[in-house]
């Protein structure tokens, strides 16, 4: 009798700490879902003044928190919530990796943003290339081992280019498996190596097998500061632009209406794809946003080949503003122009 009692305690116990298990400890899965909607007047000041026109230009973000078996389950029954491997989120990318990346990627984009809306501000500027920051190297590449994460490239078969874009551009117009030299600057020394093209499997297209993004350095008479310590990423880009862009003209573009939207910026002022979309359209909307701008991007038949099921952002941005049924609208856009030309015709 005592025995049973003993066994059924015993029994109680590591029930109970399977319970505590699946509450607390982290799994190796992550849980996306909204995260929050920032007022960029907080993060972005021109000559040391902040915005003092009504209404918000927000970029918006997507929350990522480490996974328990309790909130994985939980994740399968919320709408906007998704589980994703570690591989998924990082690429492979160590976290110190991953995190590097991020910054790169949001570097740049605060720099593409500067010179956007300097350029449609009519203000003159400098803008120093400095080549591609190596964000990443595939494990097939023939410059692995050669080229690091943190590197800049600066030239590819002697050539130098104006951006992240024409550097791709030439690179892919060249042949698998042909050598390709390319020079870089590594703990700020300037070295050269040397390998052969692979074929991209996101595209089928030759390349080098390193994940990329602009290197730049701008000059202009205004000063633009960011405070976007805790923020990474490229996907705030367009957001920035026209915070920036509001503030150097001091055009009230916004008639005090609170507008939120993603999408990368180009250095030719194109708006692209961004990931997550639908929790950044459900963080806009909870935050009681009037006007969502969303990339409207091609679909290539790649991309198509790839995910059948692949839809534009602005697509999948209506998809969730639906399921929400909120009255938010959402506009599609292919470049800053758009926005701005949207933005001209509010009253």
């Amino acid at each position: 009798m005592k025995n049973k009692k003993n066994l059924k305690k015993l029994s109680i116990v590591f029930l109970l700490l399977v319970i505590v298990a699946c509450l607390i400890v982290p799994i190796p899965y992550y849980i996306e879902e909204p995260g929050a909607t920032i007022d960029l007047k907080d993060l972005i000041t021109v000559d040391g003044k902040q915005d003092e026109q009504k209404g918000s230009f927000s970029l918006t973000s997507v929350g990522v928190r480490r996974a328990t078996v309790f909130t994985a389950a939980k994740a399968q029954f919320k709408p906007f919530e998704e589980v994703i491997s570690a591989k998924e989120l990082t690429g492979g990318s160590s976290d110190q990796e991953y995190e590097q990346m991020q910054q790169f990627f949001m570097e740049s984009s605060q720099n593409t943003a500067i010179e956007q809306a300097l350029k449609l501000a009519k203000r003159p500027y400098e803008l120093n290339y400095q080549g591609v920051y190596v964000l990443g190297v595939e494990k097939n590449s023939n410059f692995r081992g050669k080229v690091e994460v943190g590197d800049t490239v600066t030239k590819a078969d002697g050539k130098s280019f104006k951006s992240s874009e024409a550097f791709m551009k030439y690179v892919k117009g060249q042949k698998v498996g042909q050598t390709m030299s390319i020079t870089y600057v590594q703990a700020g020394k300037t070295k050269k190596a040397t390998g052969k093209l692979i074929r991209l499997p996101t595209d089928k297209k030759p390349g080098i097998g390193i994940t990329l993004t602009d290197h730049t350095e701008i000059k202009a008479d205004q000063k633009v500061t960011f405070h976007t310590e805790d923020i990474g990423g490229p996907s705030a880009g367009l957001m920035f632009t026209l915070e920036i862009y509001e503030q150097l003209t001091g055009k009230d573009l916004r008639h005090g209406q609170k507008i939120a939207g993603t999408g990368t910026i180009s250095s030719t002022g194109e708006v692209g794809r961004i990931g997550g979309i639908d929790k950044k359209v459900a963080s806009a909307a909870a935050d009681g946003t009037k006007i969502f701008f969303a990339p409207k991007d091609k679909i290539t038949k790649d991309m198509k080949k790839a995910d059948p099921s692949i839809k534009t952002n602005y697509a999948e941005a209506k998809a969730a503003a639906k399921k929400l049924k909120t009255d938010m609208k959402i506009v599609p856009v292919t470049s800053v122009q758009d926005a701005l030309d949207y933005l001209n015709q509010l009253k």
